[in-house]
């Protein structure tokens, strides 16, 4: 689990093929925080450590995550965003990002609003029902507040410090982003497809509540 407050940028030195899709190499003064076997998030994907050599650590990528996100199209030399995993106790700054991407989005427009950003981005159809206005999003693995929605297109507002310590500073129109919703709104929507689903025998019983045949099911009573 994340909080989508990103710790640090790393530099990618190195991206080669390996037996399990992709390897991953990334310079940061937070590889000396890492150990093998820690989770890490990488632009908002969760990965594990498989190496570690004074500041750089290394990671693998399967298939699967490379074609959902952005990761396949990265190369050495790009900066990315990192968080380490969240630890029992720690404050909770931002809101709950697991490093699951639910896919990635367009940057359409980046303008300039004062000191900061206010950044719009297109994302695929099936993620807007999840995106609510002054609701939270992460993009990259950055915790951002929802400050518009229209059609497709989300809005977000960067401040100066968000663009001094993540790779937003070098999003421009036509920037592919990892895009991971609110966790809560899927789990919600899940319950409630589940209200809708076909009664079974014993269904309504198990869902409403207890109830004479529902003791009976369970051997309580005669």
């Amino acid at each position: 689990m994340f909080t989508g407050l990103v710790e640090a940028r790393g530099r990618i030195t190195a991206v080669k093929p390996s037996d399990a899709g992709v390897s991953i190499t990334v310079a940061s003064a937070l590889g000396r925080e890492l150990s093998v076997g820690d989770s890490v998030a990488l632009n908002g994907v969760c990965l594990t450590v498989t190496k570690r050599a004074d500041g750089d650590f290394t990671i693998d990528v399967v298939p699967q995550t490379l074609g959902l996100t952005t990761l396949g199209a990265v190369r050495p030399g790009a900066l990315v965003n990192l968080e380490r995993a969240l630890k029992l106790g720690d404050r909770f700054g931002g809101h709950m990002v697991t490093g699951h991407a639910d896919g990635t989005g367009t940057v359409m427009a980046v303008t300039r609003s004062g000191d900061g950003v206010r950044l719009a981005i297109e994302l695929e159809r099936k993620l807007m029902r999840y995106v609510v206005p002054r609701g939270s999003i992460a993009v990259d693995g950055t915790s951002l507040t929802v400050a518009g929605v229209e059609g497709r297109a989300v809005t977000v507002a960067l401040i100066p410090e968000t663009l001094r310590t993540t790779v937003a500073n070098g999003y421009r129109r036509g920037s592919s982003v990892n895009i991971e919703t609110d966790i809560l709104a899927k789990h919600i929507e899940r319950l409630l497809e589940a209200r809708e689903e076909p009664a079974t025998p014993g269904a309504a019983d198990r869902r409403d509540g207890l109830t004479m045949q529902r003791l009976r099911d369970l051997g309580l009573v005669e």
